[in-house]
């Protein structure tokens, strides 16, 4: 092996708590600077990045280069596979503003239900599931929040929503990428895993929909609802736990998301609530549907329509493949293949690739983009117009994107210097009580990276190692790690980022991150008490 080659260190201290102390520190200090000091998420982010970079040289003694490798490796990850996507997003959205379409679908959608309740299920859950399905990467939140607020939402509570919301669908998500990268670092059957990840998810999601609503609301109102919730919450999670064991793991969200859309919307047109709840400065302003035709409503959604179809189009594996032909990677100079992850992370060292991977044209975000060209034309702007539209949005989104690579540069510093780690090794050290821990590795993995495929490629394999040390089923903890993932992705750092700036709420991402860490710390118990409780008595539930 090449000289300058480095092995990362899990207990630098001799001391496994020190070391995970020093290791939860930059992670802790983002925490503390948005939740307790409001601090401006662009510089929380940061000052967490800049620390974490110290750390890793100086007490985990990564190399410099290394350090400022992985930084700008996060960077680049972070303006083209998040930033891009959200800015995009909100693009699209200002179009429909801008050409005054969107008070067509806020008439269209009120024909449904003006019940605030039950629109968040149509476009946070049902219509969120689908475009996560389709790509992810930030556009079911940035989009559906965009939504939310031209319908008069109160942007905080959309925000919120938004977030809580987009846990259901994250395990399959962008055509079941987690299923597939999960399979490749532990080498299980995708056919299980998927089956496995559909016999925890379905219980969460069936319930998901009652916790939405009572986010919003006290119990009473919760009840005035319950059909509608538990039409959406049974059909996604019935359609969720067919799919996943007996179809494939790449269509779960898209075929969920758009049977519970279809099925919702026509239970909603013969039962209607006896009362329908507004926010509290909306009372007396429930609109009257005005009369359009299914023509002027269908010009109206084209460009969320255009923008549904350009990244399913998107995503599917051939189209990929040739727009990944004109994009192009770049070795990070001195750190990709030369970083490598020890056991008993691994069963053996494996080098880390580290590239810097410019794939403008195959990112979700280029398909939103293109959608929003078309768009505005279609809408009656003109090209310059549209332009002009694009221009305004990027000066509007400037301090969320630099927070995003921010937020990147903080989680690929943390994966290349071996912090994450020694603070999943903490958990891994639980014995009896490893399954409902170990679901919470899965948690903690997809806090620190922001997606689901990213914290099965960190802990997949130290999931299976644990696993057969304790005699628990490989199957099930691997799979454990991406459900217990899907609810650390409401507290990713660059998650509340996406939903703040979608809803215009720069600045308040530490509110938002205080209010939505006991959604995400209980529902993740709640996946681990689930998985616990398979390993305990449901053995013969467990594939293979």
């Amino acid at each position: 092996m090449p000289n300058n080659t480095w092995y990362q260190n899990y207990d630098p201290f001799g001391n496994v708590w020190i070391s995970t102390i020093t290791a939860a520190i930059p992670l802790l200090l983002l925490f503390y600077l948005l939740a307790v000091r409001r601090t401006a998420a662009h510089i929380a982010a940061t000052v967490a990045a800049m620390t974490c970079a110290v750390l890793a040289v100086v007490a985990f003694h990564m190399p410099v280069h290394m350090a400022i490798g992985a930084i700008a490796s996060g960077w680049v990850y972070g303006i083209i596979r998040v930033g891009w996507v959200v800015l995009a997003a909100v693009f699209v959205y200002e179009l429909a503003v801008e050409s005054g379409h969107f008070e067509v679908i806020k008439q269209s959608i009120g024909g449904v239900t003006s019940d605030r309740r039950l629109q968040v299920l149509l476009i946070a859950f049902a219509f969120g599931s689908i475009l996560e399905g389709a790509g992810g990467g930030g556009a079911p939140v940035a989009i559906a929040g965009s939504m939310m607020i031209g319908l008069g939402f109160d942007p905080f509570a959309a925000a919120l929503l938004c977030l809580i919301a987009n846990t259901a669908p994250v395990a399959f998500g962008g055509l079941g990428n987690p299923v597939r990268t999960l399979l490749a670092v532990t080498g299980i059957p995708g056919s299980q895993l998927s089956a496995m990840m559909g016999r925890i998810l379905p219980w969460t999601a069936a319930i998901l929909p009652f916790w939405l609503v009572r986010s919003m609301c006290k119990w009473p109102k919760v009840r005035q609802v319950w059909p509608g919730l538990l039409v959406a919450g049974l059909t996604f999670g019935g359609i969720q736990y067919y799919w996943s064991n007996y179809q494939d793991w790449g269509l779960v969200d898209i075929v969920g998301g758009m049977t519970t859309l279809v099925v919702l919307t026509l239970f909603l047109k013969v039962w209607k609530p006896k009362e329908i709840f507004r926010y509290e400065n909306e009372r007396g302003t429930v609109p009257v549907a005005a009369s359009y035709t299914w023509l002027q409503v269908l010009h109206a959604w084209s460009p969320f329509l255009l923008l549904s179809i350009f990244v399913i189009l998107w995503g599917v594996p051939s189209v990929t493949k040739t727009l990944d032909k004109v994009s192009w990677m770049v070795p990070v100079p001195g750190l990709d293949k030369l970083d490598f992850r020890m056991p008993p992370v691994m069963i053996k060292p494996r080098a880390e690739s580290a590239v810097f991977e410019f794939a403008w044209l195959s990112t979700v975000g280029t398909a939103t983009f293109f959608a929003g060209l078309i768009s505005g034309p279609l809408l009656g702007l003109s090209f310059g117009r549209t332009m002009r539209t694009f221009g305004r949005t990027c000066v509007k989104m400037r301090a969320p994107m630099v927070a995003i690579m921010s937020m990147l540069a903080l989680g690929f510093v943390t994966r290349y210097s071996g912090m994450d780690a020694v603070m999943g090794l903490a958990m891994s050290n639980t014995g009896p009580a490893f399954p409902f821990f170990g679901t919470l590795i899965g948690w903690l993995g997809v806090a620190l990276t922001g997606t689901d495929a990213g914290s099965n490629a960190l802990f997949g394999s130290l999931q299976v190692i644990t696993a057969n040390k304790l005699g628990l089923s490989p199957v099930l903890m691997a799979s454990a790690n991406s459900a217990g993932g899907v609810m650390g992705k409401m507290i990713a750092a660059q998650s509340v980022v996406v939903a703040t700036a979608a809803v215009g709420l720069q600045g308040r991402e530490g509110d938002l991150f205080r209010k939505i860490l006991p959604h995400s710390v209980a529902l993740a118990s709640l996946v681990g008490l689930i998985v616990y409780l398979i390993a305990k008595f449901g053995t013969s539930w467990i594939p293979g």
